[in-house]
């Protein structure tokens, strides 16, 4: 599909709609985690499984998926996506037992895997790369946000009137108006190529060590950080990175060129967008927790309450795409940060006797704003200079960025609460552990910020055009006696200007 293609923006908002489904899900089962962790059995710890299994499922393989799009078809492996997708929320929706509902959301995790990053590269390859492209990627990013503020107006009355099952069951209208859109609105596009190669042991071998690293650090608080457990998890986890590594050097078609590794752009975008999910997704199931088992907030009430966050982070894309046009990427994401930062800071003083307007607003009305900025602001630096040949593997490392640095970030703040949740009173204890979760999103923060002054490239500066000196065109010279044309004599070298200028 070409630029100038009229039906390119309703190509657009249906991508978008598949973005919006995928956020959907992700936000509405933090909501209703509560009753499926008290229905199903879940233990504190184990509760998180739910949505690391998603993430890591869907982390690990995108890199896989995207390269998948580029070879195979971006829109053939799109509507696969999107059809496993939908199976497998029915499958989630009929889960009868925890490690059921576990397995169904890994499988959850394959579907979005594999059409999350064709859909992105379809937006690459539908729009130029400048204004137009920093545009959709605003309203993509927008669309994550609308899902997200979506989730929590329809999550709590679903759970309370219908079941937490019906999270997941919403999911499959959606997919079907996907399936039969797609063929209508988008265009087949592939990457022109003779070898086929899909490197599935990479992508195995960095989804085991980011499944190592994240078990380590979630049963460290039971098991000790200096346990001999934790640490040979967290060695595994090394090791199967390095493994990785040497792979991709020695692979015909790596799923991980290592020449984009090169591109400074593109580490700091995604390192930034890493430490940006890890807080999002960190803070967003500690205030869950906190509002659900502390405050005894419904998950009615809860939606109702926070959907200021998401709606801000719909603002913040938006106001976000036109300040990276203008300034930059780095500003943006540093200020997004910023007050991603200050926003968790404000959240970690939260109170056993805490409302909403009192403890939890200010510091949503900073987060929100910060998240969409930064989310796009790293986007758009980690994906500027990408080719058609390489944009699906890129939209892939970019989405899953995101999606490593939430299953991080869950794994960290679940650790934490619980290593500070101490005290015979339980909600005090609750509290203390919760406050101690928000304080880590706010380094994560930081260390983030730290990332975007140092990898991102600062705004390009033009530099000033020197004056021509106009030329006025001359006739060609004349003919000699002798029938040859004359050769023009040179000109006098121009003199040099003095010290003084003249």
């Amino acid at each position: 599909m070409t630029a100038s293609d009229a039906r390119r923006w309703y190509a657009l908002a249906l991508l978008c709609l598949a973005g919006f489904m995928v956020i959907l899900d992700a936000q509405i089962v933090v909501l209703a985690l509560p009753s499926i962790a008290s229905d199903l059995g879940f233990s504190a710890s184990g509760a998180q499984w739910v949505m690391s299994a998603y993430l890591l499922s869907f982390g690990g393989l995108l890199l896989l998926g995207g390269r998948t799009a580029d070879l195979l078809g971006r829109r053939r492996v799109f509507v696969t996506g999107t059809l496993l997708f939908g199976l497998s929320s029915l499958l989630c929706g009929f889960a009868w037992a925890a490690g059921v509902l576990v397995a169904a959301r890994a499988v959850q995790g394959v579907s979005a895997a594999v059409m999350a990053p064709s859909a992105l590269s379809i937006v690459l390859n539908t729009f130029d790369e400048g204004p137009e492209r920093n545009k959709a990627h605003a309203i993509w990013s927008g669309s994550g946000g609308f899902g997200a503020t979506a989730a929590l107006l329809v999550g709590g009355p679903l759970t309370d009137g219908l079941g937490w099952e019906w999270v997941f069951f919403l999911n499959v209208p959606v997919a079907l108006l996907l399936l039969a859109l797609s063929p209508v609105l988008l265009r087949e596009s592939r990457t022109e190529t003779r070898a086929r190669s899909y490197d599935p042991v990479g992508a195995l071998t960095i989804t085991a060590a980011l499944v190592a690293c994240v078990y380590a650090v979630v049963e460290a608080p039971g098991a000790g950080w200096l346990s001999a457990r934790t640490l040979g998890l967290l060695a595994g986890a090394v090791l199967l990175a390095l493994l990785f590594v040497r792979i991709e050097a020695r692979s015909v078609a790596p799923l991980v060129p290592l020449r984009l590794m090169r591109s400074r752009s593109l580490i700091g975008g995604n390192l930034v967008v890493i430490l940006l999910g890890a807080c999002a997704f960190g803070m967003s199931y500690t205030l869950s927790q906190y509002g659900q088992a502390v405050l005894g907030y419904s998950p009615l009430v809860f939606g109702l309450a926070n959907v200021v966050m998401p709606a801000g982070a719909v603002v913040g894309s938006y106001a976000g795409q036109a300040l990276v046009t203008r300034v930059g990427a780095r500003p943006v994401a540093m200020g997004g940060l910023a007050l991603v930062g200050a926003g968790s800071l404000l959240l970690a003083g939260v109170p056993v006797d805490g409302g909403f307007v009192r403890d939890l607003l200010p510091g949503l009305i900073l987060f929100g704003p910060g998240l969409g900025a930064c989310a796009v602001a790293g986007a758009i630096a980690a994906l500027t200079g990408v080719g058609e040949r390489e944009s699906g593997v890129a939209s892939g490392i970019n989405t899953a960025a995101f999606q490593f640095g939430g299953a991080f970030g869950v794994a960290i703040v679940t650790s934490v609460a619980v290593s500070f949740a101490t005290g015979p009173e339980p909600l005090a204890a609750l509290t203390a552990g919760h406050r101690a979760a928000f304080t880590a999103c706010a380094v994560l923060a930081a260390a983030g910020l730290a990332c975007a002054l140092v990898l991102l490239r600062g705004p390009r500066r033009r530099r000033p055009e020197r004056p021509e000196t106009a030329v006025t065109p001359t006739a060609p010279p004349p003919p000699s006696r002798s029938g040859r044309t004359a050769r023009p004599s040179p000109r006098p070298a121009p003199a040099s200007p003095t010290a003084d200028g003249s």
